[in-house]
């Protein structure tokens, strides 16, 4: 069996690994840290649940450990994941002197912020778009970053985070090592890392359109109105903590209104959330005081709950790839899960778009239909007067988290949603 101790870690560094309990390196593990131990940029990609925060914290922290006049910054596209890669690298420098880790984030307070980081911490955690407001305002905050991570880069870019990513790029020194990671690898995935990277080591661990083997998934095809009154009978039969995703924020806000007159302990987030409220959420569902989180795809990547027994899609994302990333919320730490996906009749070519993507994976159902039922849940209105209405576009970006540029991007996502012709439609 392999363990920490092969890549001649310092102590502090295996003792913390001791307390977190963390024995044998996980593949991407193996395959990054001794690469970025040498100093080498990575262009990586893995299987959701891989251990990818200490496979990039542990070399970023060997670094700093080396060079006390160097920084570290590490970009995530949204807050929720920003807070774990947090809790994890403040484990993993627990008892070292002078290894400050700051949280820069949208929904909190600019000058709490502005006076954590003329503090000089060595780690630097942030989203990009209250980064740049600090970059904006400040030009040498980052002058001091010798070790970049860019964690999730293509969710990064599809909730339109490029001008962003640029601004920053601008003001960092090219006396860096970088490290990319993106769970796809599209063309402006590419273009990326020819920009940011210099002769990067590939580093690739499983495939990215295979699914974690120990997720059971299902579908049902089932009629549009009779989606809430079918989530009520499946959180019926199953027991343990479930995560829902929703198409949409007002789609997100219904279901957990009605879920919850209903009897069922349920929390929301959503992008329209505060940065308190979807704390508190995200708080209450790893401590099992809701038993059901129901969330856009905010949630779809990053959220790191071990116990998250089922994932139901109750909407099917408008790209067959985020599908991947929602069942990943399941199956965690070699843990089984299942995964539901509730297929209406207008979603049909979105599972076709799935099931294309998923061709050669195993276990993935193609045609386990069940027939489509016309019950409507009881006291439960469904909203037909909005059906076919559009929603407005988002405010173009201003370098705040959570908008968006457009000009050519009008199939990215503002915080993990996208525009469907049915979206407003519970």
């Amino acid at each position: 069996m392999s363990t920490f101790y092969k890549f001649g870690l310092p102590a502090e560094i295996n003792q913390a690994l001791e307390r977190m309990k963390y024995t044998e390196p996980t593949p991407i593990q193996l395959a990054s840290i001794p690469v970025a131990m040498s100093g080498r940029d990575i262009l990586g990609s893995a299987q959701t649940g891989t251990g990818k925060t200490a496979a990039f914290g542990i070399p970023l922290i060997c670094k700093l450990m080396s060079d006390p006049e160097a920084q570290a910054l590490i970009l995530a596209p949204t807050r929720e994941l920003a807070v774990q890669i947090v809790d994890v690298m403040r484990q993993l420098t627990h008892g070292l002197q002078k290894m400050g880790v700051v949280l820069i984030i949208g929904g909190v307070g600019m000058e709490h912020q502005r006076r954590a980081l003329a503090g000089f911490p060595r780690i630097v955690v942030a989203t990009p778009g209250r980064m740049m407001d600090h970059v904006q305002r400040a030009k040498g905050v980052l002058s001091r970053v010798r070790f970049l991570v860019l964690d999730e880069a293509d969710r990064m870019l599809e909730m339109g985070f490029k001008p962003q990513l640029q601004r920053i790029k601008e003001v960092l020194s090219n006396n860096r090592q970088t490290l990319l990671y993106s769970a796809t690898y599209p063309s402006d995935i590419a273009n990326l890392a020819k920009e940011w990277l210099k002769n990067p080591e590939r580093v690739a661990v499983g495939s990215i359109s295979k699914p974690i083997e120990k997720i059971a998934q299902e579908m049902r095809e089932i009629s549009g109105d009779t989606k809430a009154t079918t989530v009520l009978e499946e959180l019926e039969k199953r027991e343990g903590s479930v995560l829902i995703f929703a198409r949409t924020k007002r789609r997100t806000d219904r279901l957990a209104h009605f879920l919850k007159t209903n009897g069922i302990a349920v929390c929301h987030i959503h992008g329209d959330r505060s940065q308190g409220q979807r704390q508190t959420a995200l708080t209450g569902f790893r401590d099992g005081k809701y038993r059901v989180l129901v969330a856009t795809d905010i949630a779809a990547r990053g959220l790191d709950v071990p116990h998250i027994e089922h994932v139901i899609n109750y909407d099917l994302p408008l790209v067959a790839e985020d599908y991947l990333h929602r069942i990943g919320r399941t199956a965690r730490a070699g843990r089984a899960g299942s995964a539901l996906c509730l297929v209406a009749p207008d979603e049909r070519s979105l599972w076709r778009a799935i099931q294309r993507l998923m061709a050669n994976a195993e276990g993935l159902p193609s045609d386990s239909r069940e027939r489509p039922t016309t019950q409507r849940p009881r006291g439960y209105a469904m909203g037909d007067n909005s059906r076919g209405q559009r929603r407005s576009p988002a405010r173009p970006a201003s370098g705040r988290e959570g908008q968006r540029s457009y000009g050519n991007s009008q199939n990215r996502r503002s915080d993990g949603e996208r525009r469907h012709s049915a979206a407003d439609r519970f």
